[in-house]
């Protein structure tokens, strides 16, 4: 057994995501999707036909990544391609019924998943939420798709995100260090 009291946050948090990918990738095998396919059929879901480069872009992936994905979701009956009325030379991905319904059982297989324990504790939320704001300041992952990603959610969920931002003291930054007065 690995010496868990060892390991960085970083290392654990790694390892932790994708250990929860892997399993829920597996439990979503069984309706033809991954993990990045609920995540694209979501965003076609939520925002209508987009094109694979836009899907790509609200995902935060590169088109040429999507792509396979897209491509595993047509097969499955997951989305359909339509030709752009607009751009006869592009596609627009739709999704399907049976992509409606998949997504449905997705977001149930999730919950299911999430609902173990210590991943339904408030604190780690709040605490994992700070990471990915404090991240998307970085170039690793562009502000703007972070803002992307908070608009597509749920309003409830939205409010609690930026519920955890606004508990924050006021004249206090991020990391708990007092602003300058130039910031």
């Amino acid at each position: 057994m690995p010496h868990f009291q060892e390991w960085s946050i970083s290392r654990l948090m790694s390892t932790a995501a994708r250990m929860l990918e892997h399993n829920w990738n597996r439990q979503l095998q069984s309706l033809g999707l991954t993990h990045a396919g609920v995540m694209a059929l979501d965003v076609i879901y939520r925002e209508g036909s987009l094109t694979q480069a836009q899907v790509a872009h609200k995902v935060g992936v590169q088109a040429q990544t999507m792509g396979k994905t897209l491509t595993r979701l047509e097969v499955h009956g997951h989305i359909a391609r339509q030709r752009s009325t607009q751009d006869r030379r592009s596609y627009l991905m739709v999704i399907t019924d049976k992509g409606k319904r998949a997504l449905a059982e997705a977001t149930e297989v999730e919950e299911e998943l999430a609902g173990t324990g210590v991943l339904e504790h408030g604190e780690l939320r709040e605490a994992l939420e700070q990471v990915i704001r404090d991240l998307s300041n970085t170039d690793t992952m562009p502000l703007k798709i972070v803002r992307d990603t908070m608009e597509s959610l749920p309003q409830e969920a939205r409010w609690v995100a930026e519920g955890v931002a606004s508990q924050r003291p006021a004249g206090e930054s991020s990391e708990g260090t007092p602003e300058s007065a130039e910031d």
